[in-house]
């Protein structure tokens, strides 16, 4: 924070970045301006808004830092052993100072261009966020300049600006915690004196800002006079339903477990802001159902959520997602350059650092009638689940994220050498994919396929052309956040906030719904903490390999508890009574024997590793600004 409090030269570049197509050309046509006071900068929209566009810019990349990076960082992915540029890494060892130091992260403090449009050089989550509070404070100090334009262009800016405040302080609490809220200018020559705030205290100050984003924003840019102007292509400026969503999610996590308890030492919700942030997500549900401004997508587009393929770069989301993540380099290969080789071992993928789904995380992907599977090893008569037939009747999403023995994974025997055993998923113990390659092997018996196609090798393009963006935020989860919120804050898991008509249980079921899952289960609907259960299973799996999971289970304290300290593998043995065109044909009814889970890993946490530690220098600058616990 030194660098940014004291040192940041504010510049007013117009950004041409996630908007180039054509949202934002028309806002500024003149060099870039030196004197921040100049008064021409803010007296209409186009050059107030050009100012403001840089905002976007520094919205955090999360998928794609240089060719790797690794942002599920739960017990919902394993690694390739020893590989020490990755910041997964460093927490999987507990040395949390690696989001400074690691080589692959999103996190780190380190230089940065918020004007790049370019994952390579645009810079982090620290350093971008700080810069994006001060430009923001900066343009609110300075509305009061903007003679030339209507209400309805005031409105647009205030409501970017009091959004973008509140979303970067939000965002970076997520990992430190409170922090001191910057509501001013601080002059750059002049270190701050802003004392750390506790969580609630500061989450207090960015709903107030959410708030009054809600009010100021429009549900739809193309609806205003302004949005006229780039008609078609305002699908990403911030609007109410950001807002009122990210308002929610402020108050649902300063309500969370490990928020409630850094603030008030108590570890349970607390139903307040579990209130708040029940009602602020059903103000948000409301208007979608009504007006179809956002909608669940239908499973059979469900990969469309999270990517494209050969599509022209298309943005993937469909109407489902609300946010995305920072779009720099989208239509340049990013993934390609180089995530997507990460996911398949060779000969199908021969570079790549690689990383497989954890065994024990496959294993929340429960049956098809809504159960869960409450030991991978043992058959369960209730829901179905046989050890031997692992794969059959499995919720559809594990089909369609997941990738398991006997599955086809290139699309033509001649690519990999006629043989079976690469062509198809031979991911049983002993299996070739199990087995070639060393430390690139699959070390867990699964592979993902949620960000690509299952059919991904060297020779056929599937691995190019390939557009993966992630949901910040996306209906779907908003929906298992109101879920939550409503019945932690209003008592049971049938409880609504206030007329919205869906409940708690409700609003889990038409997620699942759509993925053709049954509801939940009437025996987990008796309280609140049984459906919970529930609850966390389902943002599991809904919202698998999308960066939700570590935060999930540090808000809920569950990060140093087992079973979510353990990154576990599969091994079984193919019984081998059907022929194995047989099994190729129909993987989903493979018959295995003797299936048992090992463990890889298991992580080795105390009570500091809830919050990341500050930089040193950092904490130095003022004895107000006080580490984290432990750290």
């Amino acid at each position: 924070m030194k660098n940014i409090f004291r040192n940041i030269l504010l510049s007013s570049i117009f950004l041409v970045g996630i908007f180039s197509v054509s949202s934002c050309k028309k806002y500024l046509e003149r060099s870039p301006l030196t004197d921040i006071q100049d008064e021409d900068m803010f007296k209409n929209f186009r050059n107030f808004q050009g100012f403001t566009e840089e905002l976007y810019n520094c919205i955090p990349m999360i998928s794609a830092v240089y060719a790797h990076n690794c942002f599920n960082l739960g017990e919902d992915e394993f690694w390739e052993i020893g590989e020490q540029r990755l910041v997964s890494y460093g927490i999987d060892q507990g040395d949390y100072w690696a989001w400074n130091s690691a080589y692959y992260n999103w996190f780190s403090a380190g230089g940065f261009n918020a004007s790049s449009t370019t994952r390579d050089t645009k810079g982090r989550l620290w350093g971008l966020s700080w810069y994006a509070i001060r430009k923001a404070n900066i343009g609110l100090a300075n509305l009061d300049k903007m003679v030339d334009a209507t209400e309805e262009e005031k409105n647009l800016i205030a409501g970017q600006l009091y959004f973008f405040r509140g979303f970067f302080h939000h965002s970076l609490m997520e990992f430190w915690g409170g922090l001191p809220y910057i509501d001013v200018v601080i002059p750059s020559d002049q270190a701050p004196r802003l004392p750390r705030l506790s969580y609630q205290q500061a989450a207090d100050k960015v709903a107030a800002d959410l708030q009054k984003a809600a009010e100021l924003l429009p549900l739809d840019w193309d609806e205003t006079t302004v949005g006229q102007q780039t008609l078609g292509a305002n699908n990403v400026r911030i609007n109410k339903i950001m807002a009122l969503g990210y308002l929610g999610k402020n108050y649902l996590w300063a309500g969370s477990p490990l928020m409630n308890r850094s603030s008030t030492g108590n570890s349970s919700y607390n139903t307040e802001y579990c209130k708040k942030s029940a009602d602020a997500f059903a103000q948000a549900l409301k208007i979608c159902e009504s007006t179809g401004r956002y909608e669940l997508a239908p499973f059979s587009q469900y990969s469309q959520i999270f990517y494209t393929f050969n599509q022209n770069w298309r943005l993937p989301g469909l109407k489902e997602a609300i946010m995305l993540e920072n779009l720099a380099d989208v239509n340049n290969a990013r993934f390609r350059w180089n995530q997507v080789n990460d996911y398949r071992p060779a000969p199908l993928l021969t570079t790549g650092i690689k990383v497989y789904p954890t065994a024990n995380y496959a294993d929340y992907y429960g049956m098809a009638n809504g159960l869960p599977i409450t030991d991978a090893e043992k058959a369960d008569a209730e829901s179905g689940y046989d050890p031997e037939y692992p794969w059959r009747n499995r919720d559809p999403r594990f089909y369609h994220d997941i990738m398991f023995d006997g599955e086809k994974a290139s699309s033509g025997a001649s690519q990999v050498g006629n043989d079976h055993f690469k062509q198809y998923a031979s991911l049983f113990t002993g299996g070739y994919y199990r087995t070639a390659n060393g430390n690139k092997r699959v070390w867990t018996g699964y592979m993902q396929s949620k960000f690509t196609s299952k059919l991904l090798n060297e020779w056929d393009g599937y691995r190019e052309n390939v557009a993966m963006v992630l949901s910040l935020m996306r209906l779907a989860d908003v929906y298992l956040l109101y879920a939550e919120a409503t019945a932690n804050g209003y008592g049971t898991p049938q409880s609504k906030a206030g007329d919205y008509a869906l409940s708690a249980v409700d609003a889990v079921n038409k997620v699942r719904a759509r993925a053709g899952v049954a509801n939940v289960a009437g025996k987990f609907l008796g309280n609140t903490e049984a459906f919970m259960s529930e609850v966390r299973r389902e943002r599991a799996v809904e919202l698998a390999f999308e960066a939700h999971r570590f935060t999930d289970l540090r808000r809920w304290l569950l990060l140093t508890q087992r079973p979510y300290t353990l990154k576990k593998a599969v091994e079984f043995d193919r019984a081998n009574d059907v022929p194995v065109a047989t099994l190729y044909a129909d993987p989903r009814n493979g018959h295995v024997k003797n299936l048992r889970e090992t463990i890889l890993f298991e992580r080795q946490y105390s009570e500091r590793h809830y919050w990341f530690p500050f930089i040193l220098s950092d904490v130095n600058i003022y004895p107000d600004f006080k580490q984290n616990p432990g750290w």
